[in-house]
């Protein structure tokens, strides 16, 4: 089952590219996981489709940016329900099932900023430092039930806003790609490059495979050495 607000014509196409290389059936929902109920809805949806959640992925998130003072109520409402609240009442109806079968895997998508803090990104920094904690408590209440729960805090990850920088910036001061990331980069990842988004996934991949059982409860940096520098 796929999350995501895009519409649902770029949903089913993301379903059939899954379905075709994995040979799996893939469904795609776009509920607005601002609201409770939308969580739960989503849950049903994913329960009549495909069985109780074995495996949940906690990766929504809206992004605000302004000093705290200026900072928008709104916008911090926002942010606490995408970020935290959808993780928490997913989980939530996840683990009862997961309980019962006596397996399970839960991987919050936390953030560098989860380990260091930030200025203009209040309801960030703590949505995703507290997805940290939301993390170790499941990780405790689950311990000797078969289920995990972790946190991956990945670095700065390419999008289309950060392709535009760069490309104004080597059109501006006619630098290499590698160079214009170096200096976008600069005061972030000491490996100068962007986080590749493929590396995230494998180690969501391996969390929620047999391997990883007697990992719980961990946050993971996937942040080119920024977090120790």
């Amino acid at each position: 089952m796929l999350h995501g607000l895009a519409d649902a014509a770029k949903g089913a196409e993301l379903c059939r590219t899954i379905e075709e290389a994995q040979r799996v059936r893939a469904w795609f929902s776009n509920a607005d996981l601002r609201t409770r109920s939308a969580a739960e809805q989503l849950c049903d949806d994913a329960t009549q489709r495909i069985g109780e959640c074995d495996i949940l992925v906690n990766n929504a998130v809206v992004r605000h940016a302004a000093a705290v003072e200026a900072f928008d109520p709104t916008a911090w409402d926002d942010a606490m329900a995408v970020n935290l609240s959808a993780a928490f009442h997913l989980t939530r109806l996840a683990l009862p099932g997961m309980k019962r079968r006596g397996w399970g895997r839960i991987v919050n998508m936390s953030s560098i900023y989860g380990l260091i803090g930030a200025t203009n990104r209040v309801a960030y920094v703590t949505t995703k430092t507290a997805l940290i904690g939301l993390t170790r408590a499941v990780a405790l209440e689950t311990a000797g039930a078969g289920i995990t729960c972790n946190a991956v805090c990945p670095g700065t990850i390419e999008t289309p806003v950060h392709a535009e920088a760069i490309a104004a910036m080597r059109e501006r001061e006619g630098l290499s790609r590698s160079e214009a990331e170096r200096r976008f980069l600069a005061s972030k990842q000491p490996t100068g490059r962007f986080i590749g988004a493929e590396g995230v996934a494998a180690l969501v991949a391996f969390l929620c495979g047999p391997d990883a059982a007697d990992i719980s409860g961990a946050a993971f940096p996937v942040d080119g050495g920024w977090s120790v520098s």
